[in-house]
């Protein structure tokens, strides 16, 4: 199982890692000491394979010469662990970490299924696309990257848990969301420190689920215990399906993983894409759903404190408009698909290998 570093890569990685297991196949992840998967894999009882591996894009050249340095070192060592594994089959999420394990792959001739949840693939699965045995994907439009004939719509592996989230009674406290993935965000972390002060002011009845990944934690934690606000702040939520049904309005990116789950949930939505996602496929996420009426689309550039607060209040003095959206959101959820995804990855990782193997 290659792909690492945030939620979006490893929480559909090992739903079908588990499909996989209940099919009576083993199942080993390759990921990073710093990325998620080093706490999410280990916890859903799977082992994980360290690897030291960089990103190439958007760095300064020496960076970028050391994080080339990695990727063929890394290669080279997965290729020598191969002959020692003897894997049937490579399923990757894509991103960076996925390189070192799918290069070894092809130069050892194993069958690589990949999985792309994004209407454009990202850089390492562009570039492998000619030679993957089946590329599984969420959007139609995905297709033309890769070899006719090798491409399945299966959808996202998304958690039942988002799909049996009901609406929430308007008689309970008025809840925001706001998460910027695994990782956390720098811009939603600072828009809502600054929107504290607005909402003290105005007496809003406002309650903040906020989870800021770990590098700006505990000064976020501290300086929100002081504010008299409601709420909760945390580096990390580890049941975000309970999240979402706390919540009246969700203020997060637009990665795939997270419109899929906006959508399996039924909830609605500020949406603020990263600025530097590959082909600005979280502008294009976000965009379908703002058509959608799912969701208000928001700038990174433009998203402050003042324009987080502006939002919050006029979507919470119209709940008719909230229900409406999360209504529309709901519309674009592939409930057969994307709980299915899973368990149809799993199937034909296992059937390209044995064509092989």
């Amino acid at each position: 199982m290659a792909g690492g570093g945030t939620g979006g890569h490893v929480i559909p990685a090992i739903a079908v890692a588990r499909e996989l297991v209940r099919a009576g196949h083993e199942v080993l992840f390759v990921g990073t000491e710093r990325g998620v998967e080093a706490r999410l894999v280990p916890a859903a009882g799977f082992r994980l394979e360290k690897i030291q591996v960089g990103g190439l894009k958007n760095l300064g050249i020496s960076t970028r010469f050391t994080s080339a340095w990695r990727l063929a070192v890394e290669t080279w060592a997965q290729w020598k662990r191969f002959g020692d594994w003897t894997p049937a089959g490579v399923f990757s999420m894509g991103g960076y970490v996925a390189g070192p394990p799918v290069l070894a792959a092809l130069l050892r001739g194993v069958p690589v299924v990949i999985m792309e949840p994004n209407a454009v693939p990202g850089v390492t699965n562009r570039r492998i696309a000619r030679w993957v045995k089946r590329a599984l994907i969420n959007f139609e439009e995905t297709a033309r990257f890769f070899p006719k004939g090798r491409t399945e719509l299966t959808g996202l592996p998304v958690r039942e848990e988002f799909f049996r989230i009901g609406r929430k009674s308007e008689q309970q406290e008025f809840t925001v969301l706001i998460t910027g993935g695994s990782q956390g965000s720098r811009t939603l972390n600072e828009a809502a420190r600054q929107s504290w002060p607005l909402f003290r002011e105005s007496g809003l009845p406002v309650r903040f689920i906020h989870q800021t990944g770990v590098p700006m934690y505990q000064g976020l934690a501290a300086e929100f215990s002081v504010t008299g606000l409601a709420g909760e702040v945390s580096a990390f939520v580890e049941d975000m399906p309970a999240a979402f049904s706390r919540a009246d309005l969700i203020v997060c990116r637009s990665g795939a993983g997270a419109v899929s789950e906006l959508a399996a949930a039924g909830k609605p939505s500020v949406l603020i894409p990263f600025p530097y996602a590959a082909d600005d496929h979280q502008f294009k996420n976000a965009r379908a759903f703002e058509r959608a009426g799912a969701a208000v689309l928001s700038l990174d550039r433009e998203w402050t404190g003042q324009k987080f607060f502006e939002s919050v209040s006029e979507l919470c003095a119209d709940r008719a408009r909230l229900v409406s959206m999360g209504e529309n959101a709901r519309k674009l959820s592939r409930p057969h698909s994307a709980g299915s995804a899973a368990r149809r990855a799993a199937a034909i990782l296992v059937e390209e290998a044995a064509k092989i193997n």
